[in-house]
């Protein structure tokens, strides 16, 4: 899609994410607000848990987890969103001729606003616990668009592939478990990545996204390699979707 007719289909693109947002929330009576207590209350109880298994009595330990548990919520939520929205929304691409991309792209943009709305909760918390901003907050802008780039690559990724191998959701599923385990969302990976096994939080761009806004947040500068990386993977896998998508969008309608 060039750049003159994503301009003539903006309408259909905020429509769409208006309309992934209703549909999100649409049996919830708590509405948009369940955004902000379900990340709170996860974080909760991941804090009783597993700051009680570890022994961890740090004040900030919830301002910790609550930062990677929602940069792995809206991965997660977003690339498996754009990996259904093809097949969500068959009866109109049958019907009416909208650019393909929009939709996987509509799911990663409705979720990421979600996300945006969610860190008010992470702002909240860090304040009542004394984490407090410093200068190195104003680089908190740069893994946030690390993780859109990473989200939306991945996505449309996925979103190609679920068209022609239906259970690929399932499967995806079982990837996203392991991509949590390896972001370190509720675990100090200090002793991990003194270890022989570093490498493998190391090479998850998720993970080096929530590293450097987790620096970011507790006023530590950003260890700059992670972020290059994660950047680099992003910019490679937005791409690569890209590519798979166009070549392949064509054939979608063959199997939908």
């Amino acid at each position: 899609m060039n750049n003159k007719s994503f301009l003539q289909n903006r309408f259909i693109l905020s429509e769409l994410v208006k309309k992934g947002i209703r549909l999100k929330y649409r049996r919830s009576y708590l509405g948009i607000v369940w955004s902000l207590l379900e990340p709170l209350l996860t974080m909760i109880v991941l804090t009783i848990v597993f700051g009680t298994l570890m022994g961890i009595d740090d004040i900030s330990f919830p301002v910790y987890i609550l930062a990677g548990r929602l940069f792995y919520g809206f991965f997660s939520q977003s690339t498996t969103a754009a990996l259904k929205s093809i097949r969500a929304n068959s009866a109109i691409i049958k019907k009416v001729y909208v650019p393909k991309v929009l939709y996987p792209l509509s799911a990663v943009i409705f979720n990421y606003i979600i996300f945006l709305i969610s860190l008010i909760v992470l702002a909240a918390v860090s304040v009542a616990l004394k984490v407090y901003p410093t200068i190195y907050l104003l680089q908190a802008f740069l893994p946030l668009i690390v993780l859109f780039l990473l989200s939306l690559g991945v996505g449309l990724v996925m979103s190609t592939v679920g068209v022609f191998f239906r259970d690929m959701e399932y499967l995806w599923n079982v990837v996203l478990m392991l991509i949590m385990y390896t972001s370190a969302i509720f675990y100090m990976p200090e002793k991990l990545l003194k270890s022989g096994w570093g490498f493998i939080l190391k090479c998850n761009p998720l993970y080096c996204s929530i590293a450097c806004f987790r620096d970011a947040l507790f006023g530590r500068p950003m260890e700059m390699k992670l972020l290059l990386y994660a950047f680099l993977f992003s910019v490679a896998a937005c791409i690569i979707g890209m590519i798979a998508f166009k070549k392949n969008e064509d054939k979608f309608i063959l199997n939908i």
